[in-house]
């Protein structure tokens, strides 16, 4: 079997490559496609690296001859929702129109070989949940341009399978990844994370001065938004699993990956606080556009289809592993 992942050398993206690799070893040939804007090509531990961007037809080409993948993870999207909303042409762009290039490239291949396409999308495309915790079945109305875009890409893999018999997907509806490699060989690696956690490891570590906490009046317990973590290796098993369905015929679909349940901005820090061993400096500022206040998975489909079940289901572990990372980052 052979699997290409695209953005796997990124963070998401290099715990499901060597997730993939401790399951599969002899039996998956794994090639990583990365234009090393946010990956490192220290985090490809496992397969082959090639540098290129995903809207280089010529490269795409040239993998779907020579590699001819079986399976392609597609992870290669930019993903800070402060950043769309400033610059939405550049996520249009390199969201929507990076996939319109691999599978442009790819529909010629259909015509005599079947590809499974494992979909890295987001909790974004919910916009303002109605009701939480937040179902397959939600009404999608994203309220910035990073969900409008993944939300579009979902529709794009929806009528292309229609069209190609060859060809069957699962996308998957991230909520908050956080953590790190319980071994250290792989974490998060931003010069400037957007991320609540990885911010405030930043400021533990002295490299920003505050965290900046933005909004307080939101209609939650304590007036700060409420996320669903993830730790990134639950997340990378859900990609396996996804894998494996399509593998054994399963049907085109969609599933959310979290844990149904929900920290607010300020649970968070205090958690940190805890394993970091103190007080970490913050400042309190205007609610950022484009957050919603709640947004918590409900991930009881995934859980009967594809048998999903949490390992890392701990905050306080999450950070842990996230913190013991940022304290001996290789890259």
């Amino acid at each position: 079997m052979k699997i290409l992942v695209t953005g796997g050398a990124g963070y998401i993206g290099s715990h499901v490559v060597k997730l993939l690799y401790r399951e599969f070893k002899e039996k998956a040939e794994i090639l990583v496609l990365d234009n090393l804007s946010y990956g490192h090509k220290e985090a490809a531990l496992y397969g082959k690296l090639v540098v290129g961007d995903i809207r280089d037809r010529n490269i795409l080409r040239k993998i779907y001859e020579e590699f001819s993948p079986d399976v392609i993870m597609h992870f290669a999207a930019f993903i800070s929702v402060p950043e769309s909303v400033e610059k939405p042409l550049m996520y249009w762009e390199n969201n929507v129109g990076g996939l319109i290039s691999l599978l442009c490239e790819l529909e010629p291949y259909l015509k005599s070989k079947k590809v499974r396409f494992v979909f890295s999308s987001t909790a974004a495309v919910y916009g303002e949940p109605e009701s939480v915790p937040i179902s397959e079945e939600s009404k999608t109305e994203p309220i910035n341009p990073y969900g409008q875009s993944k939300l579009s890409c979902e529709k794009m893999l929806r009528d292309f399978s229609s069209a190609q018999k060859n060809f069957s997907y699962v996308s998957l509806r991230y909520f908050n990844v956080a953590g790190a490699d319980p071994e250290g060989e792989l974490g998060q690696s931003y010069k400037n994370p957007i991320h609540l956690i990885s911010r405030l490891l930043k400021v533990a570590k002295r490299e920003f001065e505050f965290l900046g906490i933005y909004g307080t009046d939101y209609p939650t317990k304590d007036g700060t938004c409420i996320r669903d973590y993830i730790h990134v290796f639950d997340l990378a098993s859900a990609h396996i699993l996804a894998m494996n369905y399509l593998l054994d015929g399963g049907k085109n679909d969609v599933f959310n990956v979290g844990y149904c349940r929900g920290f607010s901005v300020l649970e968070v820090v205090r958690t940190a606080e805890k394993v970091i061993g103190r007080e970490l400096p913050k400042r309190f500022a205007p609610r950022r556009p484009g957050d919603p206040a709640v947004l918590i998975a409900d991930n009881k489909k995934i859980k009967s289809v594809l048998n999903f079940s949490e390992k890392y289901d701990d905050l306080e572990f999450i950070i842990k592993t996230a913190w013991n990372w940022e304290l001996k980052r290789r890259y």
